[in-house]
């Protein structure tokens, strides 16, 4: 009897031990996001592709030594990971998961009151055409999902989606790779669209299309932006394939910048 009242007893702190962590562990993550600079950082990454200290440095628009601060608090928390090649080293993302988080965060603000410039023409080419970490984004993104969906290649699943046999055949015809890359990521993920507010593939198949979207050259990487110029080539093959067409539309809008 006694060791089940203490046991009783304990159960409310617990659980209030407990939640107490999660509420630091999620002050810290947001605390580290939160400050201009690293969150300029974080967002200059989410194409993908690493960079330099000097590099990000610019992106953030603060000083070097105040960069070299905040990188070392993004990689000390796991944010971001640094990699050496000769005399440089390079920043990246740690994890998809990171992208995830910033893509929400990028949900949420998008909601809010501009306070600070209008949306430009860049915004507008963004909102067409972007990498969401390592796989597709913006109306792209979202069109080839759709298109997917509707030839029965792709599943909604809850919060993922599922590949059709029928969906394996046509996207191994035209290369992509079907293997996960990474064991515990997920295989292909639901992932909300913050511009289109509908859901475009992300996860492991949602990267690797990107990828072979990129190694065909459908698609091309403007620099220092995660906006992705779509080629004529890939304008023509996204009709032939995916039934999409907003060439017009995107070429409007490119022609802006």
């Amino acid at each position: 009897m006694l060791v089940e009242i203490i046991t009783q007893d304990m159960k409310p702190n617990c659980w209030h031990d407990r939640a107490m962590v999660y509420g630091i562990d999620i002050a810290t993550i947001a605390a580290l996001m939160g400050d201009t600079a690293r969150a300029n950082i974080l967002s200059a990454l989410m194409d993908g592709r690493a960079r330099t200290a000097s590099e990000l440095a610019y992106c953030a628009g603060v000083s070097a030594p105040t960069t070299s601060s905040h990188l070392a608090k993004l990689t000390d928390a796991e944010l971001l990971v640094v990699q050496a090649q000769g005399r440089c080293r390079y920043y990246r993302l740690a994890s998809p998961t990171v992208g995830q988080a910033l893509e929400a965060l990028t949900l949420v603000a998008s909601e809010t009151p501009r306070r600070h410039r209008r949306p430009g023409p860049r915004d507008e080419a963004m909102r067409l055409a972007r990498t969401c970490y390592d796989h597709l984004a913006g109306k792209l993104g979202v069109a080839v999902t759709n298109a997917l969906i509707e030839r029965d290649y792709l599943k909604p699943a809850g919060q993922q989606f599922r590949l059709t046999p029928n969906g394996a055949t046509f996207l191994a015809k035209i290369g992509v790779d079907l293997e996960p890359r990474r064991s515990r990521r997920a295989f292909c993920r639901s992932c909300l669209d913050w511009s289109e507010r509908r859901p475009h593939a992300g996860g492991a198949l949602g990267a690797a299309i990107a990828a072979r979207f990129f190694e065909l050259r459908w698609i091309e990487r403007l620099p220092d932006v995660r906006t992705v110029l779509i080629t004529d080539l890939g304008y023509d093959k996204l009709w032939e394939l995916f039934g999409i067409n907003f060439a017009n539309e995107c070429k409007a809008t490119l022609q802006q910048k």
